[in-house]
């Protein structure tokens, strides 16, 4: 079994703690080491970065966790693809301001090398609610009628295993007779497909109108701990937050932590499923 590596950027933020103590919680469960990402510009800085992330080290050293602090020189959000490949990473977990932030990170081309890489990223708000010490038990995963969005469920079907979570897959009703018969089709595929591999599913198709308001509305209602999206934009995140929906999901008012996978080219499960394989 691989050992599995959780990648976390640390900026000496409020936001980067709050994405480092997600981050706990998961490697616990995953029996993941966690490396620690600290960009500088300059050579000089590399002596004091370092001592500020031995602080933090230090700080969680009764967590149980492995965490391994790693100074680079270059710019986080171009070299921090780089990393998570050297690391065969397995996830990269980090914070966002909200929408405000997201702007700002727009306007300055980050994470695009994140978005275009295969490997999956956890979205943490600052003012984050307290993660659960047993990590997802909700996990809400909305479905639409791109045939990409399937490829959600081999991860999300490996993360319920590891959290023993409750899968609510959420698809948006639709007027059209064909489209409404594609929406209970893709329901029929989800709950045979995470069925199969014994995780506990529930189905429900939510308003279409809206559909982004719907689905914070229900993973609140439900009390999801996370909700799973997918960049379907093919052009890293720049598009993928020009789209309200994903914006929406990403900085919800309910502050539940979102899961951002990008599309992949059609694998075997065996393939498509070694992120998270047992």
């Amino acid at each position: 079994m691989k050992a599995k590596t959780l990648i976390v950027p640390q900026d000496f933020t409020p936001v980067a703690d709050t994405a480092l103590k997600h981050a706990l919680v998961v490697a616990k469960t995953l029996n993941a080491t966690i490396q620690l990402l600290h960009v500088v510009s300059k050579e000089s800085q590399i002596p004091e970065s370092f001592q500020k992330l031995e602080v933090i080290v230090q700080k969680n050293a009764d967590s149980g966790v492995t965490i391994i602090p790693n100074v680079k020189i270059g710019n986080i959000f171009t070299d921090i693809g780089t990393f998570a490949a050297e690391h065969m990473a397995d996830l990269i977990i980090m914070g966002t301001h909200g929408p405000h932030g997201w702007q700002h990170i727009l306007g300055s081309n980050a994470l695009k090398v994140v978005t275009s890489s295969p490997v999956p990223f956890i979205i943490v708000q600052e003012k984050v609610k307290d993660t659960k010490q047993t990590g997802y038990d909700v996990i809400v995963v909305p479905m639409d009628l791109h045939k990409e969005t399937k490829q959600k469920l081999t991860i999300v079907a490996s993360l319920a295993k590891y959290f023993n979570s409750e899968v609510h897959v959420v698809t948006p009703d639709e007027n059209d007779d064909y489209l409404r018969n594609q929406v209970i089709s893709n329901i029929t595929f989800s709950k045979k497909f995470l069925l199969e591999r014994n995780v506990n599913v529930k189905t429900a198709i939510i308003p279409g109108s809206g559909f982004e308001k719907e689905v914070i509305k229900y993973a609140a209602g439900v009390g999801a701990d996370l909700i799973t999206i997918m960049n379907l934009s093919g052009s890293g995140l720049f598009t993928l937050l020009s789209h309200n929906y994903e914006q929406y999901v990403i900085t919800n008012d309910a502050l539940i932590p979102t899961l951002i996978l990008n599309p992949i080219e059609m694998l075997s499960e065996s393939e498509s499923g070694s992120i998270f394989s047992m």
